[in-house]
């Protein structure tokens, strides 16, 4: 019975323990990129960015893990360094950024540490919500000349563009698509402590 008892406080202790030293980061978009890059013409790959940004982290820099993660991406950021292009891509051909203004990510499940995290949750875009999963790595902490604490990390996932009504994809006389289907997303955050 005492044994039982303090099983259960300990874990009470290591879990309190836990919370204590979690902390809340904003994301620095000055040094943070939210980047993409989907397949052109079976072959080649286009890449863009979308510069406009905010998310929360909630951190433990001392056990390099992840307790939550959210995120508001502004369509309309969206830049592939081709003008036309980008006017097409927030089109209602594709993300109907008028309509549809934001890309938004929740966590609602986390797991490992250090280089091996991997981040379960909902992303939202054009209004579809889908159970997407990052993969990624915490990759550490450091203080700017300010006394800031900064943390860093990494992040990937594919996602189906389809899947969330990004349909559009005219047929080539050769065969196949002019857009593929798979988009990469390519995350590289570094985060202010929240004092």
């Amino acid at each position: 019975m005492f044994k039982r008892f303090a099983v259960v406080v300990l874990s009470f202790l290591a879990l309190s323990t836990s919370m204590v030293s979690a902390a809340e980061y904003n994301v620095d978009p000055a040094h943070s990129q939210v980047n993409f890059s989907v397949k052109h013409l079976m072959m080649f790959k286009v890449r863009g960015v979308f510069s406009d940004f905010t998310a929360k982290l909630e951190a433990d820099a001392a056990t390099r893990t992840l307790q939550s993660v959210s995120a508001v991406v502004q369509i309309a950021s969206l830049d592939t360094q081709q003008p036309k292009r980008d006017g097409h891509l927030k089109s209602p051909d594709f993300f109907a950024a008028k309509q549809y203004p934001t890309m938004t990510f929740v966590s609602n499940r986390i797991q490992g540490k250090g280089d091996d995290i991997k981040v379960y949750g909902d992303l939202t875009i054009r209004g579809i919500t889908k159970k997407v999963a990052f993969k990624g790595e915490f990759m550490g902490v450091n203080t700017d000349p300010w006394g800031n604490e900064r943390a860093g990390f990494e992040a990937t996932a594919k996602i189906s563009r389809k899947s969330f009504g990004l349909e559009y994809n005219p047929a080539l006389e050769t065969g196949g698509v002019v857009v593929g289907d798979e988009v990469t997303i390519t995350l590289e955050i570094q985060a202010i402590r929240k004092k």
